[in-house]
Order: C-alpha cells, then structure tokens, then sequence
C-alpha cells in the first residue's frame, strides 16, 4: 500500500507548524489513514490503539529531521554569510521565524528560502518514507 505524498507532506507541516509535541499526527501503516491530534484544538478521536508502534508511526516534527535551526543556519551560511552573528542573535529570543523572514525580506531572498526550504523538506520526508518502509506515490 502506498501513501499520497502530499499526504504525508500536508500532516509533517501539521505536526510542525508549532513547538514539538503541540500538534501530532499519526500514519496508520496499514490504511495509510493520518489522524491529527492537537493540544490547542479538537482534531481526529486517535484510535485506542495509536501508541502500537507496529500499527502506527508518528509524523516527524521539522526538528527531528534537522529542519529547523539548522537549516537556517545552512541556507544563511550560504546566501548571507555576512549576516550569521546576526541570525544567531535572532534565534536566541522566541519569535525567531518571524524577525529571521523579516531580514530575508529586506534582503531580497525570502523567495530563496523559500524554495530552498522546501525542497529540504521534501527530499528529508522522503528519506524518512524510505527508512521507514513507507511506500509513497505521488
């Protein structure tokens, strides 16, 4: 059985979209069934049986995957190298994202990081399909 990648794709932006753990969802391997669960709102009623690691398997969150900092740091490094000490200041202080967007902006490459990001994403969830034996299409 093969799961949609924009499936998969749509609940990693889901479980990613806030801090680790505020937002999960959860592939069932045999269905290929995604069910959300949220700490801010009501979602999906999770089957009883979610926590059976045989049955289902937790979409990662971006900072499992090393798509966070990391990646900002990454894609500074090489499109703004001259603004690194400042990007370090950026992430030091909640709201991160937000001011870090703001300086790509006025800088001109917002669109790049947005490109780039996406495309490490994309190639890093595949990578956890495959090592996860989960069959995609799509």
């Amino acid at each position: 059985m093969a799961v949609l990648f924009d499936d998969i794709e749509n609940a990693f932006l889901f479980a990613s979209m806030d801090q680790p753990y505020m937002n999960s969802a959860y592939l069932c391997k045999e269905t290929g069934e995604i069910f959300y669960a949220s700490e801010m709102a009501d979602f999906d009623e999770l089957p009883e049986d979610i926590d059976d690691p045989d049955k289902y398997i937790t979409i990662p969150h971006k900072n499992a995957l090393d798509l966070g900092k990391p990646l900002v740091i990454e894609f500074t490094s090489k499109y703004l190298p001259e603004e690194l000490d400042k990007v370090y200041g950026i992430f030091r202080r909640r709201g991160a994202y937000s001011r870090y967007k703001d300086l790509l902006e006025r800088r001109g490459v917002l669109k790049d990081w947005y490109e780039f990001e996406n495309n490490r994403q994309q190639a890093a969830l595949k990578a956890w399909c495959r090592e996860n034996n989960i069959a995609i299409k799509g």
